[in-house]
Parts: structure tokens; sequence; C-alpha cells
């Protein structure tokens, strides 16, 4: 994974990702001395050619999936994004975070109220994680709740994923009660 043919115990390509917010692009930072990163959202951002459209509601672009798949072409390290699932990998790091921390740190970032508020609702529904495994399997799948850890031990967490330390894991972690308490705060309005 640092260059080497085979990767680790034969991993060569892991995928870390997650909701916006969730802390993957901080986490998968601390990983660059150890691992060949791609941070996939900068290379997207930075080339007309993989992205299609700019979703003005969202002010986000819209990736063109192929054109990003080819331009990675047979990519090996750890590849950040939220998007990380859509592509081959021999394993998936699902970060997971509260709902209500997902909403809090995007709207510091500036993002839009109804952005940070649906990127919530999609970590409590499990959207991301519900794609990587429908995506890889469940055995490909490693799910990891970030909720109350510091960037050094996410770090930790995705690294011993790298170096198979840890097992697989999916549908561990549950924010459904955030959907419950958001409808009963809708509903107090």
């Amino acid at each position: 994974m640092t260059g080497e043919s085979g990767g680790i115990d034969g991993v060569d390509r892991v995928a870390v990702t997650g909701t916006p917010g969730v802390g993957k692009s901080t986490a998968t930072a601390l990983l660059e001395d150890e691992y060949d990163v791609i941070h996939l959202n900068d290379r997207i951002k930075g080339d007309d050619d993989l992205w299609t459209e700019r979703d003005a509601d969202r002010d986000t672009l819209v990736a063109d999936i192929e054109a990003v798949r080819e331009h990675l072409g047979d990519w090996s390290g750890v590849l950040d994004s939220h998007l990380a699932h859509r592509f081959d990998a021999d394993r998936v790091v699902v970060l997971r975070c509260h709902p209500e921390t997902v909403e809090r740190r995007l709207r510091e970032r500036g993002e839009p109220p109804a952005t940070a508020e649906e990127n919530a609702e999609s970590e409590a529904l499990d959207v991301v994680l519900s794609e990587a495994v429908a995506e890889h399997g469940t055995e490909k799948v490693y799910e990891i709740d970030v909720s109350d850890a510091d960037p050094e031990s996410v770090a930790a967490a995705v690294r011993a994923v790298i170096e198979g330390e840890r097992e697989p894991s999916a549908g561990t972690v549950d924010f459904i009660e955030y959907l419950q308490a958001d409808g009963q705060r809708r509903t107090d309005r």
C-alpha cells in the first residue's frame, strides 16, 4: 500500500467513505506519511472533466462516476471520499458519526442549513453504509462509530482495518433515534 505490489496481506485498495462531515479527510490526512492517500473530492473539484454539473441548490458538484473511475484507473492506496465506496476496493471503511454532530460540523463549515439537515438524515438512515454493503458485500465493509473519537483515534481505527487487525462489521451503528427526535422537534415548532 506504500507503493509495493501486493500491498499489505494482498490489500491494495482501501476506500474510506461516509456521510460528509464524519471526519474522513481529517483522519486520512493523518495517514499520509504511511500510505498513499487519494483525496478524491479535491481531485474532482480540480478537474472539470470529473464532474457533469453544479447542483445550485446544494452548491456542490455532481461527479461523473465513470469519468472518475477512468481517472483513477488501477488505483492503489487509501481513497478518501463520500463516494469512495462507489469504486473497486479490497476493503471499505464506513465512518459513522452521530447525525447531530454531522449537522453541526457541516453548519460550521458554512454549508446551507438544508444541506446540513439532509446529510444528518442520510447518516441516520445508513445511506452510505447501505450503498457500501450493496456494492461490496458485508465481508469487505468495516463500519466504525467515530462519534466521540478524536482524529488520531479515527486514523488508528482506519489503520487497523488497513493492517488487517479488525474484523469486517456492518450494521453495528444505529442512529434511528435521531429521526424519531427530529420528527418530534419538527412537530414542536
